[in-house]
């Protein structure tokens, strides 16, 4: 197992990876402490079963660049395959401002040819190399060196299955004809606005009780603080302070430090220093602000007008559908996306790109009386009208 640790040594393998028409990557990274994925360790393989077919890079070690991979990442002669790739994408976003392409994504692959919804490499693994994995080195300390040969074995089948996978699935792609269900999808993740969190807009995520817009003002500028203040110092956002603290600090509006003495929830490094200052901040500008800048919650689900039986004949049809099609029906449509589909509305992902082809064309037929929908033995049939 070769690991690499000097720029030209990475540079001779991208050179020879280049020659070939892809290759497989994976990362290894802790996040536990940081904001920012830290990463520790990056896996290649190209197709070959030589033992250089393969190798580990160590970003830790001194004065390794790794433009040479950047590089090989710009290469569109090159098809470059992760599985789940999202976290991976996001450290070279970051690290490097740019997406490897062409992409593949063998955990999107698979569930476009009907492994089900997020499928692990463990069971492609399994199923398509007919192999097992050891994964007793899952959860250990990346950053730590030296990496034992249990770490570096593990972290190596990561990418050396992996070419016997791509090559399975993109073959099922091309004879099924879905390689544009998957390009669809990986659209997503080639999309630099997926990475991009803006502190403004923080407050969408906090769960609460209540849409009054004077407590929501209050949450807006606690979660805008608390996610500038954990990106520029590179920590969770946790350890500023917890979203049942963040609530609680929106509810009690506290205006003094000593107000922050009474906190139950607030984590004791959060009641001084520029902590404190940012909350108490916070809390005065969300209490200051004018009713017209006030955050107004989206409440259009609320006020949908469901019709209950078309939603549950759309619940029929997706089942008959997903399982004609062989894919998870949670990818094609949410619970709620069929509400909002029966309610009348038709913005909703399960009407466009390769979901309409699978169910929302039928799932609009069914909507305008156009189709109806019949047993037949242990199937549901579409039914002209």
């Amino acid at each position: 197992m070769k690991t690499i640790t000097k720029t030209d040594e990475l540079a001779a393998f991208c050179e020879a990876a280049a020659h070939h028409p892809y290759v497989t990557v994976d990362t290894e990274f802790l996040r536990e402490r940081t904001y920012y994925s830290k990463l520790c360790l990056i896996q290649i393989a190209h197709p070959g079963g030589g033992e250089d077919s393969a190798v580990l890079v160590d970003p830790l070690a001194d004065g390794l660049s790794l433009d040479p991979l950047y590089g090989l990442f710009r290469d569109e002669s090159v098809v470059k395959v992760f599985h789940a790739a999202r976290q991976d994408l996001e450290i070279f976003w970051v690290e490097a401002g740019l997406f490897p392409k062409p992409l593949f994504d063998t955990q999107v692959a698979a569930m476009v040819c009907g492994f089900g919804e997020q499928v692990g490499y463990e069971t492609l693994v399994r199923k398509i190399c007919k192999t097992g994995l050891d994964k007793t080195s899952r959860f250990t300390d990346w950053s730590r060196r030296p990496l034992t040969d249990a770490q570096k074995t593990y972290a190596l089948a990561d990418v050396t299955h992996l070419r016997q996978i791509y090559e399975y699935l993109a073959a099922e792609l091309e004879k099924s004809g879905r390689s544009h269900w998957l390009a669809e999808e990986l659209r997503v993740l080639t999309n630099p606005e997926t990475y991009d969190i803006r502190p403004e807009e923080a407050w969408k995520r906090i769960k609460t009780r209540t849409n009054s817009a004077k407590f929501l003002a209050v949450v807006r500028e606690l979660a805008q603080f608390r996610e500038s203040y954990a990106q520029e110092n590179n920590v969770p956002r946790n350890r500023v302070f917890k979203d049942d603290a963040l609530i609680e600090l929106a509810s009690t509006k506290p205006r003094t430090p000593a107000d922050l003495g009474g906190s139950r929830l607030l984590l004791r490094e959060a009641r001084k220093g520029a902590i404190a200052e940012g909350i108490l901040e916070a809390v005065t500008r969300g209490i200051e602000c004018p009713p017209d800048k006030m955050p107004r919650p989206d409440t259009r689900r609320d006020k949908l007008q469901v019709n209950p039986a078309l939603a549950d004949l759309l619940r029929v049809l997706l089942k008959s559908k997903t399982e004609s099609a062989g894919v998870a029906a949670k990818l094609i449509a949410s619970s709620a996306d069929l509400d909002m589909i029966a309610a009348g509305e038709r913005d909703v992902p399960a009407l466009s790109g390769w979901r309409y082809e699978v169910f929302g064309e039928d799932a609009m037929r069914l909507c305008e009386g156009k189709i109806a929908l019949a047993a037949k033995g242990q199937n549901v049939a579409v039914v002209l009208l």
